[in-house]
């Protein structure tokens, strides 16, 4: 069987419905709906309000916020690893920490790139680490949540193996919901762009609340999360 071939699938979804007892529906039109209160949520708000409501948020999601200028931002990242207890280091091989002033960084010795050729060694590396450090390629205002789009030097393993996660939030990325993340996402598929087969929605550190609701932070993932938002940026 060659690779990318689907064998007999006409048949089968003509079975499928004949099964059914209706016809095959061949092409499906996308409905137009009469209401679409998810594109009104901060509809009007500015990209400071986004973020202010971002930062309010992260209290109910356990999450330590700090914002800063870009000048600072590599300060603000060692002081937030420092009082994290410090300790090995994991971050995306990603030329944002090069563009924001965070190339002395990657040059520690306590601090390992994700190195596409070694796989086992990155995961291994980020099992080990007190601390792994990303980007946030879109950022939604209403839940707090940091969606990377991981593949090659992005691996996903640095922001769920390490004890910490920081993640680095340009303020432009901040959306208001879900929806404009899907709808960006859509826009790139259908002009044929080549998207992350990988994306996650983190939304603060992990946490459980399974066990008659009483909630626990930190039983899958990272125990602690700390959202740096880049002001001018």
């Amino acid at each position: 069987m060659s690779y990318g071939t689907i064998h007999n699938r006409d048949s089968f979804l003509d079975d499928i419905a004949k099964q059914l007892g209706r016809k095959r529906s061949k092409h499906i039109e996308r409905p137009t709906w009469t209401h679409s209160p998810q594109q009104y949520v901060f509809q009007d708000a500015s990209s400071d309000e986004l973020a202010d409501h971002l930062e309010e948020y992260c209290e109910q999601i356990h999450t330590e916020c700090i914002r800063t200028l870009s000048i600072s931002l590599q300060e603000v990242v060692e002081k937030v690893v420092e009082t994290n207890g410090g300790g090995e280091v994991i971050v995306w091989d990603d030329p944002r920490f090069s563009q924001y002033g965070l190339s002395s960084l990657l040059d520690r010795q306590n601090v390992h790139v994700w190195d596409t050729d070694k796989r086992e060694e990155n995961i291994q590396k980020a099992a080990q680490a007190n601390v792994g450090i990303t980007f946030s390629d879109i950022t939604l205002s209403e839940s707090g949540t940091v969606v990377l789009f991981n593949g090659g030097g992005k691996g996903r393993s640095v922001s769920l193996l390490p004890t910490t996660y920081i993640a680095i939030i340009l303020k432009s990325t901040i959306v208001p919901r879900m929806t404009q993340a899907a709808q960006y996402i859509h826009q790139k598929v259908e002009g044929g762009e080549d998207i992350s087969s990988c994306i996650n929605f983190i939304t603060g550190p992990s946490n459980s609340a399974d066990i008659e609701m009483n909630l626990v932070v930190g039983v899958h993932g990272p125990v602690k999360a700390t959202y740096i938002i880049v002001e001018d940026c």
